[in-house]
C-alpha cells in the first residue's frame, strides 16, 4: 500500500479473523459496513460515521476491482481499490479496512461474525447479510440515505459535463 496512513487500519483477508479474535478478548463490539465506495461522497461520510457509532471498532470491507466488474459494470470501478483502501483507512472514524474478492459480502462476514451490520436503506433488511448477521448473534442497522447522493448521481453529472 502506497499510503503511510493505511498501515495502522489495513487487514489483508488473512489477517481479518485473528484480528476480530484478538478485539473479542479484549471485550470490544464490531461493527461492520461493506461496499463499493467508488467516488466517495457525502451520503457515503455519513453512512461510514453513522456505522462507527453502533459499536466500538468499525471494520469496513471493500468490494474488490474485480467484484465490482461483476456485479456492477465492466467499466467499473473509476477509483482502483488501493486507492478506495487509502481513502477510506484516512477517515478517523474507521478502524479497520479490508477487502473481499466475492460479489456478496458473506465470507468477509461470517470471518468477522459482527455484533452489528449496517447497511444502506437500498438495500433494507432483508439484504442478504441480514440472515447471516443474526445467527450468528448480531443485529443489522438499517442507514437511511442522504437523498440525491449516490455515485451513479455523480457519474451521470460528469457525463453532462463533457
Amino acid at each position: 500500500m502506497g499510503a503511510p496512513w493505511i498501515e495502522a487500519k489495513y487487514l489483508s483477508p488473512d489477517e481479518v479473523e485473528s484480528k476480530v479474535e484478538e478485539l473479542r478478548k479484549s471485550g470490544k463490539s464490531i461493527t461492520t459496513l461493506n461496499g463499493s465506495f467508488d467516488l466517495l461522497h457525502a451520503g457515503h461520510l455519513k453512512m461510514i460515521y453513522e456505522a462507527s457509532c453502533q459499536g466500538d471498532v468499525l471494520i469496513v470491507g471493500l468490494n474488490s476491482d474485480a467484484s465490482i466488474k461483476k456485479y456492477k459494470s465492466p467499466l467499473r470501478p473509476i477509483v482502483p481499490l488501493e486507492e478506495r483502501l487509502e481513502m477510506m483507512a484516512a477517515l478517523e472514524f474507521v478502524d479497520f479496512v479490508t477487502y473481499f474478492d466475492e460479489t456478496t459480502p458473506i465470507a468477509f462476514l461470517e470471518k468477522v461474525r459482527p455484533n452489528v451490520h449496517v447497511n444502506g436503506a437500498e438495500y433494507g433488511a432483508d439484504c442478504i447479510e441480514g440472515e447471516m448477521v443474526k445467527r450468528h448473534g448480531g443485529k443489522l442497522h438499517i442507514a437511511e440515505l442522504v437523498p440525491g447522493k449516490s455515485t451513479s448521481n455523480l457519474i451521470e453529472k460528469i457525463k453532462s459535463c463533457v
